[in-house]
């Protein structure tokens, strides 16, 4: 079976097909013949050795990923699920040095599987589990209610377009940030304000929210630069584990979506509103396995909007 992962750490070039052992679904599993996996940052970071403490006494390959769509093809007893063989899904996988997304068969709790959206295809499913669950566990984090006020910094990435929507979606008034290129997609997105991003995006979001944001969902990761833009006892959810200032009141949250591995409620959900319209699916563009490193590179030099796609 072929994955993609590194043998030694390093920039987009350490990525190489390698042979994976065949793996087969135990009790309360599922076993997915997987047809495209999403490249996300997390991706980068596994393959550029900023996390190698954790896989210090593990031998390689390490396989990245941790968004996939696929069939499933196995079925182990007990799973409590009705999925079936045959069944079009996609999941969150949290890799585990050579359990990633990136490779042709995985197996997963059944707890963590869902359907994939009605009508979408692989390539589009696949970009929705991860940044979905992300941006679904900053708004549970913040808890805010409909009519109050939330900022997304990073609004034309990923994570950022499904808060923004999400979001909307609960009644919350968007002001959110974008270069002058992205304007109009995080218009089109639902933010209800569409302020210029920078180093200075704190004194925007006052302008929009003179007394200021009830919340801020930070996915461009700046940190203690927007946290101005927050009222007294507002809130902040951070994508990096950030934990904040601890002023004003301000409640920080670390938003980190391995706590909602085996929610295939909340995931479930999210496939619903990808059917009825409220989130958008996108996709930058697909590579093949062997050509899973200029999908790196290009999400490395930025600007991507949607997710680069590899293709198994």
């Amino acid at each position: 079976m072929r994955g993609v992962g590194v043998i030694e750490f390093g920039g987009p070039e350490a990525l190489q097909v390698v042979d994976l052992p065949e793996v087969h679904a135990g009790a309360g599993e599922v076993r997915i013949r997987v047809h495209a996996v999403a490249v996300n940052p997390t991706d980068t970071m596994l393959r550029n050795g900023s996390r190698a403490a954790a896989l210090a006494d593990v031998p390689p390959p390490y396989i990245p990923g941790m968004d996939l769509a696929g069939v499933i093809d196995e079925v182990g007893p007990d799973t409590g699920t009705e999925l079936a063989v045959g069944d079009a899904v996609m999941a969150m996988v949290v890799p585990n040095a050579s359990h990633g997304a990136y490779r042709e068969s995985i197996v997963l709790s059944a707890d963590a599987v869902v359907r994939a959206p009605a009508g979408a295809s692989h390539v589009e499913a696949c970009t929705l589990p991860m940044n979905g669950l992300t941006a679904r566990q900053s708004l549970d984090q913040m808890a805010l209610s409909p009519g109050q006020t939330i900022a997304v910094t990073g609004a034309a990435g990923c994570y950022g377009g499904y808060v923004v929507q999400l979001a909307k979606a609960e009644g919350l008034r968007v002001v959110a940030d974008a270069s002058e290129a992205d304007e109009q997609l995080v218009a089109d997105l639902g933010a209800d304000v569409v302020v210029r991003r920078g180093d200075d995006v704190a004194e925007r979001f006052r302008e929009a929210a003179p007394g200021g944001v009830d919340g801020l969902a930070d996915g461009a990761v700046q940190s203690d630069l927007v946290v101005a833009a927050i009222r007294d006892g507002g809130a902040y959810a951070s994508v990096r584990g950030w934990g904040g200032t601890g002023e004003r009141g301000i409640a920080f949250h670390r938003t980190m979506v391995t706590s909602y591995d085996h929610r295939a409620d909340l995931l479930d959900r999210l496939r619903e509103q990808a059917e009825d319209g409220t989130l958008t699916l996108r996709v930058a563009a697909t590579y093949p396995p062997d050509e899973a490193a200029a999908a790196h590179a290009r999400l490395e030099a930025g600007g991507t909007r949607g997710r680069c796609v590899i293709t198994f």
